[in-house]
């Protein structure tokens, strides 16, 4: 395992995450109770993994609450992220990036996770109604009691989060120091205007749903619906663009047949390789597929083999790009020097 600077702090992660939305029994996205989030706890740290993600919203609170009792006695040797925002009940002031429902959210996730603060509190969503300044203080507020070490956000477009950071620059709150966002790669999207955004501020990238859900894990294909229990087959989430994401599959099965690993393991070092990606979040509905997973970690694709893939999954230029291209770098004259 690796590790990494988690954006502009001086907190160290691992390379690779553990995602805990598999755990509890409400989304069914694995049904996994106490004795197997434990067992994937457990083998997530003997493994090197330091970070592990959760929010309110998977399985409304239960995830929060297996999380909670599975690291108990260990804490403080985890970096602990969670999130808030989603709907947690019926209730309209359950949701949302409000002072409200923030505060309320932290209150309650401190107490199901058992611990005493957050390394790492991240806003889930965007909220349009409510102003960014309303969130950007209320977050404030719980770095400044000792509540969350660290803000971040996810799923937000480039210029909300630039207005973000400018708002606390200026007002001098607590800025987002990450962004998890989903990045795969059939789907390269946020390289267009959210990675030079990343790479200027110096935020760090928590990379979701590495797989696509599962459809890049080498168990779909265009003549395959994959497992029947898988959730891709019953899930189409994320979406991807099926030639595009078909033609990355075909790709990364050469590259996985010629290292003798699986399809998954090609997708996720091919994220690791990214300079802009801090960690991968990964889960699994069993240790086998985690342990898999993980050994992403080891895979080290060449510079043929990375060339070939970004060629396959590359994003076709878009307007300014292309334009900015054309025109060229400024350059400024040589500073003229008199003849001696």
């Amino acid at each position: 395992m690796k590790y990494r600077k988690l954006g502009n702090t001086g907190v160290i992660v691992s390379e690779v995450a553990l995602g805990t939305m598999q755990f509890g029994g409400k989304m069914n996205m694995g049904n996994l109770g106490q004795e197997d989030t434990a067992r994937m706890v457990k083998l997530a740290l003997d493994r090197g993994i330091n970070l592990i993600d959760t929010a309110d919203v998977y399985s409304q609170g239960e995830s929060e609450i297996l999380v909670g009792k599975a690291i108990k006695g260990i804490r403080e040797e985890i970096v602990l992220a969670s999130k808030c925002r989603l709907p947690m009940s019926d209730n309209l002031n359950r949701s949302g990036a409000t002072r409200v429902n923030i505060m309320r959210g932290i209150e309650s996730s401190l107490q199901r996770l058992q611990t005493d603060h957050l390394d790492l509190y991240q806003i889930h969503s965007s909220d349009t109604i409510t102003p960014i300044e309303e969130t950007l203080r209320a977050l404030d507020d719980l770095v400044r009691q000792g509540l969350v070490r660290y803000a971040g956000v996810s799923n937000w477009h480039a210029w909300r989060i630039m207005k973000a950071l400018g708002i606390s620059e200026r007002a001098g709150l607590a800025r987002f120091e990450s962004l998890q966002a989903y990045y795969t790669i059939a789907g390269r999207d946020l390289e267009r205007e959210i990675v030079p955004l990343l790479n200027e501020e110096r935020l760090a990238l928590m990379v979701w749903s590495p797989l696509a859900g599962g459809l890049l894990s080498g168990k779909f294909g265009p003549d395959s619906k994959g497992p029947e229990d898988a959730r891709r087959a019953t899930w189409d989430f994320p979406p991807v663009d099926a030639e595009r994401g078909w033609a990355c599959v075909a790709a990364m099965r050469d590259v996985a047949a010629k290292h003798g690993v699986s399809v998954a393991r090609v997708a996720i070092a091919w994220l690791l390789a990214r300079p802009h990606v801090t960690t991968v979040i990964v889960g699994a509905k069993t240790t086998t597929q985690l342990a898999d997973t993980i050994a992403a970690t080891t895979l080290t694709l060449s510079a043929e083999e990375l060339g070939a893939l970004d060629e396959v999954s590359g994003l076709a230029e878009e307007y300014p790009t292309w334009m900015v291209r054309r025109q060229g770098t400024l350059r400024l004259p040589e500073p003229f020097v008199p003849p001696s």
